[in-house]
C-alpha cells in the first residue's frame, strides 16, 4: 500500500475516533443515561460503522442532549449530522454522521424499540457515566 493511502487510511480511522469521542462528550456533558456504543463493522445489513445509543429522562432532556452533541461535535471535529430526526417529538432523536448513527431516547421509547436487541451481534461497550 502506498505511503499516501496509509496516511488517508490512518487519518479516516483517527477522525471516526475523535468523532465519537466527541458524542459521548456531547452526551455526558448533559448527563445522558446508559450509553453505549454498537461496532456494527463486518455486521450484515448494517447502515453504519457504530451506533451510539442513550436515553434521557423527558424530552427536554432528549432535546437538551441532541443539542450538546451537535455543538461539541461541531466545535471538536467541524462535522455537522447529514440529517436528524425525531426533534419534533423528542422522544427518539437520530443524527446521521454517515459512519456513526447517535440514538437518543426517552427511556420506555429505547425499551420498546430496542435498538440493542436488534443488533445483538454487535460488540457493545458500555460508556461510564
Amino acid at each position: 500500500m502506498a505511503k499516501t493511502a496509509r496516511v488517508a487510511k490512518a487519518v479516516k480511522t483517527k477522525t471516526k475516533d475523535l468523532l465519537s469521542e466527541a458524542i459521548i462528550l456531547g452526551l455526558q456533558e448533559k448527563k445522558a443515561k446508559n450509553i453505549v456504543v454498537l461496532n456494527l463493522k463486518g455486521i450484515s445489513g448494517a447502515v453504519a460503522d457504530k451506533f451510539i445509543v442513550c436515553h434521557g429522562d423527558s424530552s427536554t432532556q432528549v432535546e437538551g442532549l441532541y443539542r450538546s452533541v451537535d455543538e461539541t461535535v461541531e466545535k471538536e471535529t467541524g462535522e455537522t449530522p447529514a440529517h436528524v430526526e425525531g426533534r419534533q417529538h423528542a422522544h427518539w432523536i437520530l443524527l446521521d454522521y454517515i459512519n456513526v448513527v447517535v440514538h437518543i431516547f426517552q427511556n420506555d421509547y429505547r425499551d420498546f424499540y430496542g435498538i440493542e436487541r436488534l443488533w445483538a451481534d454487535a460488540e457493545i461497550e458500555e460508556i461510564k457515566d
